[in-house]
């Protein structure tokens, strides 16, 4: 029951939109009216100041950190479950509509709570990859297709992470199903650029 009850906070908690609160009450304007129209950091971080992105920024990965920490303090054994419905919650918040954010920070959290190794080697693989390539989106995607593989790596044998690990890939990769089509045409905005398709 405890588990449950953990879930269930978890997803509450992601609900928890920190781009969609803080540009309307930094900035006065709807994320979701500019850029890609995705309300994360990244979008964020394109349309509006660099405070207010990094505010998001922080709102993001806390709301996360407090959920798993929590669940790690009083029940261990649903660390799994709580991260999965705090990156749902985000993703597809009850609150706005179940359209929220693309989950990658929350998700990078999630899996740092989980396996500290895996967590700093995606995200050192994936914010590479968007320096080098300029799309946030790439490294993302190879981010969450690399998850899967770390886990076989790190913890071979260990099915309750590797699940962990492909279920996290596969909403990911779900989530970034248009920057993918975009990729592959050759039409996917670089990073800093601020058009509509992001």
């Amino acid at each position: 029951m405890l588990n449950v009850i953990l879930s269930i906070a978890g997803y509450f908690l992601g609900c928890i939109n920190s781009s969609i609160i803080l540009t309307r009450l930094i900035e006065k304007k709807d994320v979701r009216q500019f850029g890609s129209k995705n309300a994360g950091f990244t979008n964020t971080l394109r349309s509006f100041r660099m405070r207010t992105a990094i505010l998001v920024f922080v709102g993001d990965a806390l709301k996360a950190a407090v959920a798993l920490s929590l669940t790690l303090l009083f029940a261990p054994q649903a660390l799994y479950f709580v991260a999965i419905s705090v990156i749902i919650g985000h993703n597809f918040p009850i609150f706005y509509g179940f359209k929220g954010g693309k989950g990658v920070l929350v998700s990078i959290v999630s899996i740092l709570f989980c396996d500290w190794r895996v967590g700093l080697i995606i995200f050192a693989v994936s914010v590479a990859i968007m320096f080098i390539s300029g799309y946030v989106s790439l490294g993302s995607v190879i981010g969450a297709v690399l998850l899967p593989i770390m886990a076989l790596i790190f913890r071979f044998g260990d099915i309750q992470f590797l699940l962990f690990s492909i279920v996290i890939s596969a909403l990911s990769i779900f989530m970034h199903r248009q920057n993918i089509h975009r990729l592959l045409l050759g039409t996917e905005n670089r990073f800093g650029r601020r058009k509509s398709g992001g």
